[in-house]
């Protein structure tokens, strides 16, 4: 363990959509990297180090974002590409934008040293900004891939496919992960949009 570093604390997912956007009103207010760290993790369950390495030239363009994310893998895994729906296009497009981020620069850059915002950094952001929005329960950074996985399962996404996803060896993993017991009943919500 580094030196600052906390043990790993279980930390759960993000069930209620009203907790969700309450995190997103808070987190806007205090500041808008901290906003756009958050939609970047509820929306593409990236691990909070992949999130932190990240660049403005890796997600956009000189004005347009990009549809996909490219993440390469450590430990032998393949490389994924890691689709960026509209609302993280919007999010990271005005706040680069906004804050004149040139392409060099971290997107979750610290204001005092420039470099990325440590894990520890990031902790606080989203476990003080769960406090201000009142929500009872264990929530980290961690919470933000746990939550994406979570309503990807309610909408339908095959557990298989969020088991590959996340690395899990075993379909029971990923459901303990995402806090699906198991003779929890999840509504899915299925939407062609035909």
């Amino acid at each position: 363990m580094v030196e600052g570093d906390t043990p790993m604390e279980y930390v759960e997912a993000l069930r209620d959509l009203k907790d969700i956007k309450s995190m997103k009103r808070v987190l806007k207010k205090h500041s808008e990297r901290d906003y756009v760290l958050f939609v970047l993790g509820i929306n593409t369950g990236l691990k909070l180090t992949e999130m932190l390495s990240l660049q403005v030239q890796d997600v956009m363009t000189e004005d347009e974002v990009h549809n996909y994310l490219y993440v390469v893998q450590k430990d032998g895994f393949p490389n994924k590409e890691v689709y960026l729906n509209e609302q993280v296009k919007k999010a990271i497009k005005h706040y680069v934008q906004n804050q004149r981020l040139g392409a060099e620069k971290y997107l979750f850059a610290s204001v005092k040293t420039k470099l990325p915002v440590s894990r520890q950094q990031a902790y606080r952001i989203i476990h003080d900004a769960a406090i201000e929005v009142g929500i009872k329960g264990k929530v980290g950074p961690n919470s933000m891939r746990k939550t994406y996985g979570y309503h990807a399962y309610k909408k339908g996404v095959a557990i298989s496919l969020l088991q590959k996803y996340f690395h899990h060896a075993t379909r029971g993993e990923t459901l303990k992960y995402i806090g699906i017991e198991k003779d929890e009943i999840i509504k899915t919500e299925i939407d062609v949009n035909l």
